[in-house]
């Protein structure tokens, strides 16, 4: 199901730029974009975590289709790097943090996993085309390279404290990522504001859900799902080297 739900928007991208059913646009613009992530994985069975931060930043494309009505009508690319992850929230049973005999330290385990990551979104806009401020929303697929991992802990891996844990699923901690190409699908909503021969500043957030998983999931693998659920909070400059002059 999932996977027909990528193939859907993934056929729906072409068909928004052949579409011509309002005013001609024809505006190119490009520019940079940067923000933070905040990702967990989606384990089955369970870890319990927290969420982990992560920058991400790279550059966007957005080609500007047509104007229906009120609605401005876009297609849009990114190609970012950006880091995910989990960071996991080791506690007993009073919800107590887990503290280790040898360090005295509470436990901490976190894995930062970076990748490289192309967008392909459906762009909706309403409000001020020119100068002035937009609203918008935006959606599609979702694909990332992976680059490499890291880990970090407070703690040597045969002397963590099991016995206090409330959450005794510790098989991730020593798993690398198997599948190397993510995908899923994003989406998003934020505010433009226009400034002419100064470009488009846009604010957005946007989530998105992995439909693949990082580690093996077949019946002999430990995990039965281990995707991706990240918030984004990011701010782009566009600027326009190719604008729509009407005839």
């Amino acid at each position: 199901m999932t996977k027909r739900i990528l193939t859907f928007l993934v056929l729906m991208l072409p068909m928004a730029v052949s579409a011509q059913i309002g005013e001609h646009r024809n505006t190119l613009s490009v520019g940079v974009n940067g923000g933070y992530n905040l990702s967990t994985i989606r384990f089955t069975p369970k870890v319990v975590q927290q969420m982990q931060g992560g920058l991400t930043g790279g550059f966007s494309l957005r080609y500007t289709v047509e104007k229906y009505f009120t609605t401005i009508a876009s297609v849009a690319a990114e190609v970012n790097f950006s880091q995910m992850g989990w960071n996991e929230k080791i506690q007993d049973l009073k919800n107590q943090p887990v503290i280790n005999s040898t360090t005295g330290q509470p436990e901490l385990y976190s894995r930062t996993i970076n990748y490289v990551q192309v967008p392909f979104l459906a762009h909706l806009a309403w409000g001020r085309e020119e100068r002035g401020a937009n609203f918008f929303v935006n959606a599609g697929p979702q694909f990332g390279m992976y680059l490499v991992e890291s880990t970090k802990t407070n703690f040597e891996w045969n002397e963590r404290n099991m016995t206090d844990r409330a959450n005794t699923i510790v098989a991730q901690d020593t798993m690398s990522v198997k599948n190397k190409l993510d995908y899923g699908i994003a989406a998003g909503l934020g505010m433009e504001y226009s400034v002419p021969s100064v470009g488009h500043f846009l604010l957005e957030a946007r989530y998105y859900y992995g439909l693949g998983n990082i580690f093996g999931d077949t019946k002999r693998d430990y995990f039965g799902s281990s995707n991706f659920g990240t918030i984004t909070v990011k701010l782009s400059w566009l600027f326009d080297i190719m604008k729509y002059k009407p005839e």
